[in-house]
Formats: C-alpha cells, structure tokens, sequence
C-alpha cells in the first residue's frame, strides 16, 4: 500500500509536528498520508480505516491494519458487503480486531453503499472521481504552516459527508470525512516545512483532473 517517498538519505527530515511521534503515525506520513489516491481500492480501504477510527483516531487503527485486512476480505467490498451477522459476531470476538459492533457492522454497511455508489457512477474511475467532486476535480493545498493545525472539519468535507449520508454510509461524519480527504490526498494538508509536502503537491499537479 505504501509508495513513494521517503525520508532523505542521510538527513533528519522536516515533518509535520504531530506526526512525530508515535512510530507507526510517523510511517504513514511518511509513505502514504496526503498521496492524492486514483485508485478505487486503495480509498475503499481507507474508508473502512476512517470508519474505525471515528472517535479515537488513526493509532490504534494503524496497529490493526494487516489484522483488519486479513479478516476483512483484504478491504474487498464485494466480499466485506457479504458479511452476515454470524460472521460479525465471530469478528467481534478476535481480539486483534477492535471490537465494537456498531464499527464492525458499519464496514459491512459502507461496502454495501460502495458497491450501490460504484453502479451509480458507472464503475470504479467515475466512483474516485466522485470523491474529488468535493474539490472540484483537484486536490486542495491549505498551505498551512507547522504548528497550525488542520481543521476538524471543513465546508468541502460536510458535504462529503451529506452526500455519503444519503447514500447509505454509516459513520462518515464531517471530520471523518476530513481525515479521509487528507489521506487520500484531496487536501495537502502537510506543513509547508514538511518535507512531503511538495511531493505531495507535485503529484497533485501531475494528476490528471478527476
């Protein structure tokens, strides 16, 4: 899943503060946070990751990943939209997992509005490009300095948030939403200072708009 950049050889790089520490925080913005993502499986997943995360963050999560993907159908929506009660109860006694059901049951429930979203838009490029709507078809750079932190939430995200309410998604609430859009990087919310942003950025300007 991770691509791309790395930390400069023989240099301490310049990161976005709050992803100092801990460890596998620092890894994710290190190699994945903020890479504007054209690929329907990739943000599938993080949909599922973000839906976890509600209310406590991206850590714990991270911690999990692998342990969600090889109990969740590895983030496949045409299999996790399958799941029926006895499968999620069986989940929710693997103590690698988190175990709350509601959270569990909103990953089979956001697979099942992912797939009803991707015969509505016509498959899986026009269901990204869905996504990037919310930008107008380009990812954001907010441009931000290393010590103001991003938003919980933000006009452009409210409205993802609506749009994927009245689709049948659970869980993605407006700050949800923005965690998301900054994964995925229709927002480049690194610090200026942060030696990912213009890489970041750069890929933004070399995406084709969607």
């Amino acid at each position: 899943m991770t691509t791309q950049t790395s930390v400069p050889i023989g240099a301490s790089p310049t990161r976005c503060s709050y992803f100092e520490k801990p460890a596998g925080l620092r890894d994710f913005h290190d190699h994945e946070w903020g890479e504007p993502v054209t690929d329907a499986d990739i943000l599938f997943e993080y949909v599922v990751m973000y839906g976890f995360g509600a209310g406590i963050g991206m850590n714990l999560v991270l911690q999990k990943r692998e342990h969600f993907r090889d109990e969740l159908a590895g983030f496949d929506p045409n299999r996790l939209a399958h799941f029926g009660t006895a499968r999620i109860d069986e989940l929710l006694e693997n103590t690698r997992l988190i175990r709350n059901r509601r959270k569990m049951e909103a990953a089979v429930t956001n697979a099942q509005a992912w797939l009803r979203l991707r015969d509505e838009m016509g498959g899986n490029e026009s269901l990204v490009a869905f996504f990037y709507t919310f930008v107008n078809g380009t990812p954001l750079d907010s441009q931000r300095p290393d010590g103001d932190p991003p938003p919980l939430s933000t006009p452009e995200s409210e409205a993802m948030s609506r749009a994927l309410k009245k689709r049948g998604f659970a869980l993605m609430g407006p700050a949800t939403c923005y965690g998301l859009m900054q994964t995925a990087g229709l927002v480049n919310d690194h610090a200026v200072s942060c030696f990912r942003h213009q890489h970041c950025l750069d890929l933004a300007r070399n995406l084709t708009r969607l």
